[in-house]
């Protein structure tokens, strides 16, 4: 025998006459059709191979003729490279499609959006979302301190630490994947140059997560982020309480759409509650923004010591207590004329 027939034989261990058959196999499964209808998802678990696959999409009437699907399968060598997910695919697609999803792990995804300022309370429910979990679970882990330290964030909890962004993330996901990525997201959004801040400011990064969660929940304008961190910052370093109603909406644990006296007293033993309690809590109140932070690490230069909210949303900055006193009694003159002007309800 010739070498080159040898050689020919080693490549090809069949028969000769297969050749065409083999040929129309892999040409049927060559097409780029994306097939038709509403697409079809299906799920490939871990450890699953392509046999399973076949019976799936036979019965899902993805595809017609499953022993040719595995037959198209086996040629292209697809078995071995199955990737585990969830999938969507429409009736009719060609077989070269399907495989090529299969096998590069062309997963279904979901959009998760942390907006900027939100507690674990809301973000857990997103979560839930994405996992397929109960929302209640999910933040009970969340606020396991066990977990901070796991995620190497400063904690108490993961409360500020999961970073708010825009994120995309295979369907069925786990929280760990998920968390994991969110935290290292926080991570990230931390450079050098702000390091070196926080240190000038005699701040280590909890307290400044903190703060800033603090400046985030207050801020309605940002171009206001910077006056705000400085009126805390002032106050942080005369003694005075912080007296900043975010964190006694934390302590309640739901938001109250006007904060009263009675607030106050019913969360007076929350280590949260700034109106009793010196200093700043013992952890972020949410994930505050990249801005928020920037402008807790490099505040305005001002000896603001008090603020209050005017009806659209900014604030009037003050130095003394009485000024202070004056434009919240301005303040509440404002929102009753507002109320005056809106038409009574039917």
């Amino acid at each position: 025998m010739s070498r080159k027939k040898m050689r020919i034989r080693r490549l090809f261990p069949i028969p000769y006459s297969l050749f065409p058959l083999l040929a129309i196999l892999v040409l049927a499964g060559c097409g780029s059709g994306e097939g038709t209808g509403e697409p079809v998802r299906f799920t490939v678990p871990r450890g699953a191979g392509m046999s399973s696959v076949a019976d799936t999409l036979a019965k899902r009437n993805v595809i017609g003729n499953k022993g040719l699907f595995k037959a198209v399968a086996r040629m292209k060598g697809a078995s071995a490279k199955l990737q585990p997910g969830v999938y969507e695919v429409r009736q009719g697609a060609s077989f070269d499609l399907i495989l090529r999803k299969l096998t590069t792990g062309d997963v279904v995804k979901t959009r998760l959006v942390i907006p900027e300022g939100w507690e674990l309370r809301r973000i857990a429910p997103r979560l839930a979302e994405a996992t397929r979990l109960p929302a209640d679970s999910i933040l009970s882990r969340l606020m396991d301190p066990a977990q901070a330290q796991k995620y190497g964030v400063p904690g108490p909890t993961l409360e500020g630490y999961l970073y708010p962004a825009t994120y995309v993330f295979p369907i069925g996901s786990s929280l760990d994947v998920i968390v994991r990525e969110l935290t290292t997201q926080y991570k990230r959004a931390w450079t050098p140059q702000m390091r070196e801040r926080a240190q000038a400011l005699r701040m280590n990064e909890r307290e400044v997560v903190t703060l800033a969660s603090i400046v985030e929940k207050e801020a309605k304008v940002w171009t206001e982020r910077p006056t705000i961190a400085r009126v805390y910052h002032n106050r942080l370093q005369r003694g005075m309480r912080l007296e900043a109603d975010p964190t006694v909406q934390y302590a309640l644990g739901e938001h109250q759409r006007r904060l009263l006296r009675r607030h106050i007293q019913e969360t007076a033993d929350d280590p949260y509650n700034t109106y009793r309690n010196r200093g700043l809590p013992p952890g972020p109140i949410a994930s505050p923004s990249r801005g928020a932070i920037e402008a807790t690490l490099n505040p305005a230069e001002h000896d603001f010591l008090f603020f209050v909210a005017r009806a659209n949303g900014t604030h009037v900055f003050t130095r003394t207590y009485n000024e202070h006193l004056r434009e919240v009694a301005r303040y509440r003159a404002e929102m009753r004329a507002q109320r005056q002007r809106q038409p009574a309800a039917r």
